[in-house]
């Protein structure tokens, strides 16, 4: 066979390789709302930079690419690795070469320390290859395991993505799904009706909604699928390569709107709410807040942002919900995250208006102490510049959860309508006056004189100060400057801590 009809079979098969499943099968991936693989691959990298590897891996004739793309390229000139499961070719299906397909792009992108995508859409395991399927999915869980606090790495659920399968994704740093079109589960509404007779759809079980809203498993909701890798493109952006870099810093933006708005959000009344991210946004860069977990325990806020260009994690409690309480979604949720930022150098900056736990027997029989301690534990093993900002309520052991100088905090400022004591002043009079009380002529009239003088005498942020637990109180506007004053100066931040082999977070 001469040079030309051999390059004119490697045209052949490789026509063959990217027609994947064939037009009727795209056809099919199109008409229910889907990209098929190598469409998403395009749309997340930039124009020409991505190269495929493995491409005959496999039959090529019978299973093009065994059902999924793998490669690197470039998203907004970062070197990224991804893997896309392709629907059109059986299914998607995970069989013993799809797997090593995608232990391979893992171990490259652990290699040369780049991050990587997972976009997952297949049928479950290849039945018909039996162990050797399942011993697949082992070994990706194993990588994803090995590369966690090394590389970041994204899930995106782009179709189904069930049983053993959900666990890789499940593995990784943050997931992204679909509304409509992605669903994730263990097992599926006909397996559940059969066994328990519940009845459920597979949206309710598994969708976007119920992930984000629900379950937390999942951390953003696409609206369709060009939304859905635009989100993956932008938290990119925030984000090192690896562990070893320092996070993207970008130009400086002026924040959003006057800082003496600043003066007006936290209300004068002590019981009435309002909306902390007015204040993130009058804070950060250009008001430019990427929410994780925007649905889920929404007394929690979390996300990434810029200050002075650059990248933070920023966690807030949410006065606007629950009242800003801690209870055990919102643990988990603060926990994860700083975990994450603290892996990849990135200063975490903490705003605090927290009244306490959520008091309850749900919350208690739920294990609150349990899910709470992650959060003692996280902000305790975080090396990171740490900065906390204690706007109003600091109670109890949620504010020392909330990362109090106890827990390390680098630097923590406060403002002037801070309240920082073991308990709020109407918990705090009932317990030490309650004799006094009752025994006064006018009990109503005597517990609120006494509420109002344990709060001019305990619930400021002078006390605290007087003690060294806060390092200034500062004005409302100051805010930004002091942010960024306390991040340079902990730019050269070093701190070591015995060493072992890993600690035992509660689980």
């Amino acid at each position: 066979m001469s040079m030309q009809e051999k390059l004119g079979q490697l045209n052949e098969l490789r026509v063959k390789v990217q027609a994947g499943g064939g037009e009727k099968r795209i056809a099919k991936q199109h008409s229910a709302g889907k990209k098929t693989a190598r469409e998403r691959i395009d749309y997340l990298y930039d124009p020409g930079t991505f190269r495929e590897i493995d491409v005959f891996a496999g039959d090529p004739s019978k299973n093009p690419g065994e059902g999924v793309v793998t490669g690197y390229g470039t998203i907004n000139g970062k070197k990224v690795f991804i893997y896309a499961q392709d629907f059109t070719v059986t299914g998607g299906s995970l069989g013993k070469i799809h797997a090593q397909k995608i232990c391979k792009v893992l171990d490259l992108a652990m290699r040369t320390g780049a991050p990587v995508i997972g976009l997952n859409d297949s049928g479950g395991a290849r039945i018909q290859e039996g162990v050797d399927a399942l011993n697949g999915y082992g070994e990706i869980f194993f990588r994803n395991t090995v590369a966690s606090g090394v590389i970041p790495q994204l899930a995106v659920i782009m179709g189904p993505c069930a049983g053993g399968a959900v666990y890789s994704p499940a593995l990784m740093d943050f997931i992204f799904m679909v509304k409509g079109t992605s669903q994730m589960f263990i097992t599926g509404p006909q397996v559940i009706k059969a066994v328990t007779g519940e009845e459920v759809t597979m949206e309710e079980l598994g969708g976007a909604m119920t992930h984000n809203q629900t379950s937390g498993v999942a951390h953003f909701m696409g609206e369709n699928e060009e939304h859905c890798l635009d989100m993956v493109k932008l938290l990119l952006s925030y984000l090192p390569a690896n562990n070893l870099e320092e996070p993207p810093a970008c130009s400086p933006k002026e924040p959003v709107g006057d800082r003496e708005e600043l003066l007006n959000i936290v209300p004068a009344q002590p019981n009435l709410s309002y909306d902390v991210k007015k204040i993130i946004k009058g804070v950060i860069d250009g008001g430019e807040f990427l929410e994780v977990h925007p649905y889920f325990a929404k007394n929690a806020v979390i996300g990434f942002a810029r200050i002075n260009g650059q990248s933070v994690g920023i966690v807030a409690n949410q006065p606007d919900y629950l009242a800003g309480c801690l209870d055990i979604n919102a643990s988990d949720k603060i926990s994860r995250f700083v975990r994450f930022c603290d892996a990849f150098n990135i200063p975490l900056i903490t705003f605090m208006d927290v009244p306490g736990f959520l008091p309850g027997t749900g919350q208690e029989f739920g294990g609150i102490i349990r899910h709470g301690a992650k959060m003692l534990y996280a902000y305790s093993e975080a090396t990171v510049p740490k900065v906390t900002v204690i706007l109003r309520k600091a109670y109890g052991g949620a504010y020392l959860a909330m990362c109090s100088s106890a827990l390390r905090a680098d630097m923590v400022y406060a403002w002037p309508t801070a309240e920082i004591a073991v308990m709020g002043p109407e918990g705090a009079v009932n317990i030490i006056h309650r004799n006094e009380i009752a025994n006064a002529e006018n009990p109503a009239e005597e517990r609120e004189r006494l509420v109002k003088e344990y709060r001019e005498k305990f619930a400021n942020p002078y006390v605290a100060s007087s003690r060294g637990f806060v390092d200034d109180v500062i004005d409302p506007r100051e805010t930004r400057e002091k942010i960024i004053d306390a991040l340079q100066v902990l730019s050269s931040k070093r701190e070591s801590r015995p060493r072992k082999k890993h600690g035992n977070i509660p689980v």
